[in-house]
């Protein structure tokens, strides 16, 4: 037994390598997937397995791919690619689904198993939860696999890039020639940042640009750990700083003078890209997400629709309305063109056509997005149930404003709007409140707090 933490949940399977995320551990979480797979399949399923740059990469994936074997799917190893990359590659060879051996944002000492379903997006909360129960009934799986049911495909990175400089010409932004600071952290995202921006004529200084898992900062792309990123932009006189996170499905940015801009402005500056091309589609956010992205869809006629927090949910209901672009305000952003799964590199060549098609600076487009503050708060919760009174007492508290339900309460009114959500991943319930100043901000806080007693 051990006290390490480990979390199950619709972001799949996290903990500490060598204590709660072992071999053992991989082979039978990715069994359950794969039982799952090949019980709804009329051919042997393929599956997609990638990896980020983690040092315990090789031999959870190794595992993984055993316990997929060993109940019948064919494995298409893709070795240290992108989340995002594993879902292209998905598309590409009509695999069943995928295994991305990855802890996120999460430093070194951690791994984990993340899920694709056939789509490339995460599995909806009802499987995940149906995979997790399996899971935590199951017995270790015997390893079975013969060589003949693992491949290697190692042209995921270069298909992926493809696919980008497919949908956002890269002759115009060659004859630009932005100068450009990425930040990789030395994870999966280093070989696709480095070939699209090389692609789109960038002159390029990239950190963290060895894939080792050596996390040169603390990986979040949050802006207290990218003052590294933000000094060398201004050393380089650089257009942009690019920060993607270790599974290079994030992305956050830093202005020309070296100002972190914060992951919100992200989806907002992609969607407004979309959108000159596309005025009046369908954008898909969830709850959490700021207004931003309302306002610039207002600009051009288009309608946002929300989903509950969690990739899987925003990618369902871009489904559900067709939408053209979509995303989460942790930097996300996900072209269907490309994968339906949150991509970097697709974040990083919409933001630069957006600078080149208006001529301006990445801190002018940002100035003409109207600010607000958004104000984060954690609380402990034992069980989900007993969030449900101040749930209730949080809609009677707010009549007059526009109520979504989904997940949790959002409650949207003119001068800003709040979320009360239990965690999908921890025992907590998390409050979001969004306002135009820091003193609206506090003020609707307050008023959640008087009302749930919270």
């Amino acid at each position: 037994m051990t006290d390490a933490p480990f979390m199950l949940g619709v972001s799949g399977a996290r903990g500490i390598v060598g204590k709660t995320m072992t071999p053992e551990v991989a082979r039978r979480f990715a069994a359950c997937w794969g039982s799952h797979l090949v019980s709804g399949a009329e051919t042997i399923p393929a599956v997609c397995l990638g990896r980020d740059s983690r040092p315990s990469g090789p031999e959870l994936a190794a595992a993984a791919a055993a316990g997929l074997a060993a109940v019948g799917c064919r494995v298409i190893d893709l070795g240290v690619v992108a989340t995002p990359t594993v879902g292209v590659m998905i598309g590409t060879t009509g695999a069943a689904g995928g295994v991305v051996i990855t802890a996120s944002h999460n430093p070194t000492p951690w791994n984990g198993l993340k899920l694709l379903d056939h789509h490339g997006t995460a599995p909806s909360s009802e499987l995940a939860a149906e995979i997790v129960a399996t899971f935590r009934g199951s017995d270790e799986v015997e390893t079975t696999a013969s060589s003949e049911s693992i491949t290697t495909e190692l042209r995921g990175t270069d298909t992926h890039v493809s696919k980008v400089l497919g949908l956002i010409d890269p002759m115009p932004l060659r004859e630009r020639n932005f100068t450009v600071v990425l930040d990789s952290v030395n994870g999966a995202g280093t070989a696709g940042g480095h070939s699209l921006l090389d692609a789109y004529g960038c002159d390029l200084t990239h950190l963290g640009s060895e894939p080792n898992g050596d996390f040169w900062h603390t990986p979040e792309p949050i802006s207290e750990n990218l003052t590294g990123l933000c000094e060398a932009v201004r050393e380089h006189a650089a257009d942009i700083g690019c920060a993607q996170d270790p599974d290079a499905d994030r992305l956050a940015l830093v202005d020309e003078q070296g100002h972190y801009i914060g992951e919100e402005y992200t989806l907002a500056l992609a969607a407004w890209r979309v959108l000159l091309e596309h005025p009046g589609a369908n954008l898909v956010t969830n709850l959490s997400t700021s207004r931003m992205i309302d306002d610039v869809a207002e600009r051009f006629g288009a309608t946002v629709y929300r989903s509950a927090v969690g990739e899987a949910n925003v990618a369902a209901v871009m489904r559900e309305h067709n939408a053209i672009a979509g995303g989460e305000g942790n930097g996300g952003i996900i072209l269907p063109a490309i994968t339906f799964v949150r991509d970097s590199l697709s974040g990083m060549a919409l933001v630069l056509d957006l600078m080149r098609r208006e001529g301006k600076t990445l801190s002018a487009l940002v100035d003409e997005i109207p600010r607000y503050v958004i104000i984060k708060e954690k609380l402990k919760l034992v069980d989900r149930a007993d969030l449900d009174p101040a749930l209730a007492a949080m809609r009677a508290a707010f009549c007059e404003a526009k109520i979504d339900d989904c997940d949790g309460l959002r409650v949207d009114l003119p001068e800003g709007w709040a979320h009360l959500r239990p965690s999908n991943t921890e025992p907590i319930a998390r409050i979001i409140v969004e306002a135009a100043t820091k003193d609206a901000a506090g003020d609707l806080l307050e008023r959640v707090r008087l009302a749930t007693g919270l």
